[in-house]
């Protein structure tokens, strides 16, 4: 069963406080060792920040390794531990680290008007072929996720109540439910999210993947949590567009 962010939350409470004393002994071997425990989770968002450039064709496969960005976190979260107060703030700053370590390596990504401006014009074939080119990519030459061997890296963990919030929105959700399941409704999430701006994506990301709140979302990417809540509204509402506009749901 995968981790739940309760589960993830409390594994970073254990962690934190273990990483305090191995580092008030200078115990380095039993501080890595600990921080690995919580190095899957970050590995797995790398991961899909990697493969959605590589989708967009921003990065070449085989540029660069998850594990070229979570290594440098040994170094980071051992160099500041004094300074991180408490397993909120640990939780926070392993993204944060990350986060600029990426933006270093990879090309911005320009928004896909092209796209989102002709979504209600796409057939079910050019939906399909979309979403077959799409796994045929993710099942072969990109950075897989099962590289690490962990079930907390299940990549089924996008649900329709991620982007159906009201109740009105949640009578469309339990249409979808009868006819999708987990696995098309992770292709046509990660399919649209691909499409997306990084900021965008990558707070939706946060948010729903990671358990983070906005204001922690908000430290994360040095902005503010107002813009958050924007990027994760209208990240939100393109989901929503595509999934009434492929599966034909009525939304009256």
């Amino acid at each position: 069963m995968q981790a739940t962010m309760n589960d993830i939350r409390i594994i970073m409470k254990e962690t934190y406080s273990k990483l305090v004393s191995y580092k008030r002994k200078e115990n380095r071997e039993s501080f890595n060792t600990e921080l690995l425990k919580v190095l899957p989770q970050i590995y797995r968002y790398v991961s899909k920040r990697l493969n959605s450039a590589i989708a967009n064709g921003k990065l070449n496969k085989g540029m660069f390794n998850p594990s070229d960005f979570t290594d440098q976190l040994f170094i980071e979260v051992y160099d500041n531990i004094d300074d991180i107060k408490s397993e909120n703030e640990l939780h926070v700053f392993l993204f944060k680290k990350v986060d600029e370590l990426l933006e270093d390596s990879l090309v911005e990504e320009e928004f896909d008007h092209v796209f989102f401006d002709n979504i209600d014009t796409y057939s079910k074939p050019e939906w399909d072929a979309m979403e077959e080119n799409y796994t045929q990519d993710a099942d072969g030459d990109f950075l897989l996720l099962d590289e690490m061997d962990d079930k907390s890296l299940d990549k089924s963990n996008y649900s329709l109540n991620h982007v159906f919030i009201t109740e009105e929105e949640k009578k469309l959700a339990d249409k979808l439910d009868a006819t999708l399941d987990k696995e098309r409704i992770y292709n046509h999430v990660q399919l649209i999210l691909d499409k997306m701006n990084p900021p965008m994506r990558t707070v939706f990301e946060l948010f729903t993947n990671e358990g983070l709140t906005t204001e922690e979302i908000a430290d994360i990417r040095k902005t503010t949590q107002e813009q958050v809540e924007e990027l994760l509204a209208s990240a939100r509402q393109l989901l929503k567009n595509s999934f009434e506009k492929r599966f034909l749901i009525d939304s009256n």
